[in-house]
């Protein structure tokens, strides 16, 4: 789940140049990073670890140095430590080849010891390297040529960039991990996503798996692994440069919050009006719907799984249709009961997390339809799945899902209603829900000036370990949705359980070192939790709650709380996302971390 970028180009451009279209990256990992370019007939390589501001520090006046062509790397470490010479680009025995590498090579042992059988000589401890050496093995003047036979030998997940300093382009190819390529009359251009080109142009080329690219000053060739000339077309992107910038925020992450009701309404904009569910997306799949469909099986991983679990509920309450979950990792060597009658929803932000790709692959083997949910245009599983609905959300920096997570459960909405309406016909209930979440951004404007109130809060409970979030019924997924992003951002233990297993086991960690953080909105579980409250406080814990507005009975269960909006109870979700996130950043804040990069996660991930 490394970042890659390069550049080739008829005019000359400074090295920082390409380390400011490394750092839009940086969310794909921080582990360490490096450039390779190309200096008077030699391959200047500097490497450095920890984030892309080390290397700035490292280039210092080498970032002014004017320059043709470069690739650079993030890395988030797979195989070897954190090092400097584990970090990318790695270069061959001649130093005349460099490369940059994002995935996993997974016989790279038995092609690092024949290559030292050879006389190869390694510096690293990583998989990446050997790319680099069979390259070498293959090159005869020609590194198009090289590259071809060299992927043959490679199994596993790549995208790939390799330089030669004899020859003024740059081969590329993916298998499994995202790149995109582009260019205008001045330059040639990689990535593995679509922000650092749009500074160059708007049009750019999703590489499919076994396509390869040469990138030349002002144009590029598609070829397929065979090395035969393909045709590609362009797709225009609409975002402009400043979509990935702070904006004037602190922080990306805090940025995304509040652009969530900017996103929401961008999400259902064409797919929810009037309460009605328009999902154009799916026409294709009607007929199925209609007269085959029996089971939905939902496929995702982390924050994503957490919008399913909300949307099978939703389902379950309102649908007729068996519905099943599992997080991709399992259900890919699960021996997963799906077949010709299954639709398998796979819910992913960047559309190329490896478990949901497998899955989905599995599922379509046993004759299942696949409908993806992804905030990624051109990405991996909406290509290979039957229907993509796109978030529209713009990009998301901050690895702690927030805008994408309440615009993947407003599509979900949606998309369960128009299955409804398709299967069985619509109630006005799910009609008024729909309604309720156009309305959405405007609550979501209210729920976002609680933020004062959450930092006084925050700064309460900031100081300890350990959490535990509990909820009932739709409570449920915000429980877990607000203990994942406790711990990944803020590294304090928390833990999301339904509130009614507390007395199964979980109770016993509950003292006053160990608060409870209660999702209690006056739903139809109301007086459950209420006797749930009471259990926990018996043993000493601290309650927050999040609760809806004139509940004055909330201050006899509680030590803290904070009022929402009132709103259908399945609504509870999308109203309270920005209220556990928020305090989860205040948290971290506080804690004098970094929300945007938590430390040993990446925004796409791209390995097992």
């Amino acid at each position: 789940m490394c970042g890659i970028v390069g550049l080739v180009g008829k005019k000359e451009v400074k090295v920082k140049d390409i380390v400011n279209g490394l750092q839009k990256l940086e969310y794909r990992g921080y582990d360490s990073a490096g450039i390779a370019f190309s200096q008077n007939n030699h391959v200047e390589l500097i490497k450095t670890t920890g984030k892309i501001a080390n290397l700035r520090e490292e280039l210092n006046n080498e970032m002014e140095k004017e320059i043709k062509i470069g690739i650079a790397h993030t890395r988030w470490a797979t195989h070897g430590g954190v090092t400097e010479l584990n970090a990318h680009p790695h270069t061959d025995c001649t130093g005349k080849i460099a490369l940059v590498h994002n995935g996993i090579i997974e016989n790279f042992q038995e092609l690092r010891k024949e290559l030292i059988e050879k006389g190869h000589n390694f510096k690293s401890e990583t998989d990446t390297e050997v790319i680099a050496h069979l390259v070498e093995e293959y090159y005869e003047g020609d590194l198009f040529k090289a590259v071809l036979k060299t992927i043959k030998r490679l199994d596993g997940a790549y995208a790939i960039g390799v330089i030669h300093i004899d020859e003024k382009k740059i081969v590329s190819v993916r298998k499994g991990s995202p790149l995109v390529v582009a260019y205008n009359e001045d330059y040639a251009l990689l990535a593995s996503d679509i922000t650092p080109i749009i500074k160059y142009t708007k049009d750019v080329y999703f590489m499919n798996d076994n396509e390869m690219a040469v990138l030349e000053p002002g144009e590029i060739e598609f070829y397929n692994i065979n090395g035969e000339k393909i045709e590609k077309k362009s797709v225009h992107i609409d975002w402009d440069e400043q979509a990935a910038e702070k904006g004037g925020y602190d922080h990306f992450m805090l940025k995304e919050i509040n652009e969530q009701p900017e996103a929401l309404k961008s999400a259902i904009t064409g797919r929810i009006k009037n309460g009605e569910p328009i999902i154009s997306e799916i026409d294709n799949l009607k007929e199925f719907i209609k007269n085959e469909l029996k089971k939905i099986f939902i496929v995702a991983c982390g924050t994503s799984y957490h919008a399913g679990l909300t949307f099978k509920y939703f389902m379950n309450r309102y649908s007729k249709i068996n519905v099943d979950i599992e997080v991709a990792s399992e259900f890919r060597y699960m021996n997963p009961h799906v077949d010709k009658n299954t639709l398998v929803l796979a819910i992913s932000q960047s559309g190329e997390t490896i478990d949901t790709l497998e899955g989905i692959r599995i599922a379509k083997e046993k004759g299942a339809k696949v409908i993806t949910i992804s905030n990624v245009y051109g990405s991996t599983i909406p290509r290979e799945s039957h229907g993509a609905i796109y978030m529209n959300t713009g990009p998301e920096i901050g690895v702690a899902a927030t805008k994408t997570y309440t615009a993947q459960i407003g599509i979900l909405y949606a998309l369960g209603a128009k299955i409804i309406e398709l299967t069985e016909g619509i109630n006005e209930e799910i009609k008024e829900i729909l309604k309720g979440i156009e309305k959405m951004p405007e609550i979501y404007k209210e729920v976002l000036k609680l933020n004062e109130k959450i930092k006084e809060l925050a700064r309460e409970y900031a100081n300890y370990q350990h959490m535990m979030y509990i909820g009932r019924g739709f409570g449920y997924p915000t429980a877990l949705e607000g203990a994942l992003k406790l711990k990944e951002i803020s590294y304090i233990h928390a833990a999301g359980y339904q509130a009614g297993e507390l007395k199964h086991g979980p109770i016993a960690l509950l003292d006053e070192q160990f608060p409870v953080f209660a999702i209690i909105p006056r739903d139809s579980l109301y007086e459950k939790m209420k006797s749930n409250l009471m259990e926990s406080r018996a043993r000493n814990a601290n309650i927050i709650a999040i609760t809806t507005e004139k509940n004055e009975e909330i201050k006899q269960l509680t030590n803290e709380y904070i009022m929402i909006p009132e709103a259908h109870e399945a609504l509870y979700p999308l109203v309270m996302a920005p209220v556990i996130q928020l305090f989860s950043y205040n948290v971290a804040v506080l804690r004098k971390l970094d929300p945007d990069k938590p430390r040993n996660l990446a925004k796409s991930v791209t390995v097992e």
